[in-house]
């Protein structure tokens, strides 16, 4: 018998690891970035369902030129009913660029304070939420309070719920994840209470201040606070992969925009037409970022502007799955957008 040399041994555990290496390869996510760039964004939108999405949605404003809507797919399975560019779509996170446009607005107006604490604004929550004598305002805005994220909780995508106080019953009294300013988390919880504190600061529900203060002054007429303002006929539906249930009809406490109205906030927020003077826009700046993404089962968007080529670009998928490269196509998806006109300026 041939003795194996050590070389031998080394050059098989490599190949072995390279194709081990070559298993996990996100091949779909290849596959899509390796096909040649398309020379409009519409040819690109039109490959939605290479990426896996039943409907897309993307509107361009690029400074200086029209701005434009483009669509593909559907925008319901049901009668294969085409994507709709002016329908409404669930924005999920996005929401909270709006709501720290809002805590700037209250702060500069002297009807809030980033400095003071949760318990200060929400006595009755000092006990049940950890840190609560620590965690000030500014520390919420920008997740670094250390709370629990209530959409963390065992399965909670399984059956979500509908209201603020369920969702914050799902944390109180649950140890803190860092001491308050060490760290930074995502947490949605963090949002949750930001509403609770600026409605019961106003007096009234923290939408309609949003309304008053961001939407109207815009002309922002497609932007809503949850499905029980629109007509549902007017949104689009919404899918997980592996489960065919439209999910437009589940309220998961999203705001809904078209993606002209989502982008036309964009603009504002980045350009300062949002603010009321230098002073808020600087205040907002010190808190929190000028672009968002957000996905929620059936929801992905992504809403950004991009200063190199002087436009914002918004786009919205509607095929989900938490699992896999479902969210890397999505981004690939935009970048090619963003690269189309990059190369067409």
């Amino acid at each position: 018998m041939a003795k194996i040399s050590s070389k031998q041994i080394i050059r098989f555990f490599l190949l072995l690891g390279t194709l081990i290496s070559l298993y996990f390869v996100p091949w779909p996510v290849v596959t899509a970035w390796l096909k040649p760039l398309p020379k409009t964004v519409q040819e690109q939108v039109n490959k939605v369902s290479d990426y896996g999405f039943d409907g897309i949605i993307v509107y361009v404003d690029k400074a200086g030129k029209p701005s434009t809507l483009y669509a593909a797919g559907l925008k319901s399975r049901t009668g294969k009913i085409p994507a709709d560019p002016n329908a409404l779509f669930k924005i999920a996170s996005v929401s909270k660029l709006y709501n720290a446009v809002a805590v700037a607005k209250l702060v500069n107006s002297g009807k809030l304070s980033l400095n003071k604490t949760l318990s200060d604004y929400l006595p009755e929550l000092k006990t049940r939420i950890e840190n609560a004598d620590d965690i000030t305002l500014r520390m919420l805005v920008q997740h670094r309070s250390g709370i629990p994220n209530y959409t963390d909780t065992y399965m909670y995508w399984a059956a979500p719920k509908e209201t603020a106080e369920e969702n914050l019953a799902l944390i109180l009294d649950l140890p803190a994840n860092f001491k308050p300013g060490e760290d930074y988390e995502y947490s949605n919880t963090n949002y949750l209470l930001l509403d609770k504190i600026m409605s019961r600061r106003l007096g009234y529900d923290t939408f309609q201040y949003i309304k008053e203060t961001i939407l109207t002054p815009l002309h922002l007429n497609h932007t809503f606070g949850s499905i029980q303002q629109v007509d549902m006929d007017d949104v689009m539906s919404g899918y997980y992969v592996g489960y065919e249930n439209d999910l437009k009809s589940d309220d998961v406490g999203s705001m809904l925009a078209t993606a002209e109205d989502l982008g036309k906030f964009i603009r504002a927020l980045n350009d300062g037409s949002v603010f009321k003077n230098k002073k808020e826009q600087d205040l907002y700046a010190s808190i929190y970022k000028f672009e968002h993404t957000g996905l929620i089962p059936g929801y992905q968007t992504i809403a950004k502007y991009h200063q190199e080529i002087d436009a914002v670009v918004i786009q919205f998928t509607n095929t989900v799955n938490f699992e896999g490269y479902n969210w890397n196509l999505s981004e690939l998806m935009y970048n090619r957008i963003i690269k189309i006109l990059k190369a067409n300026q």
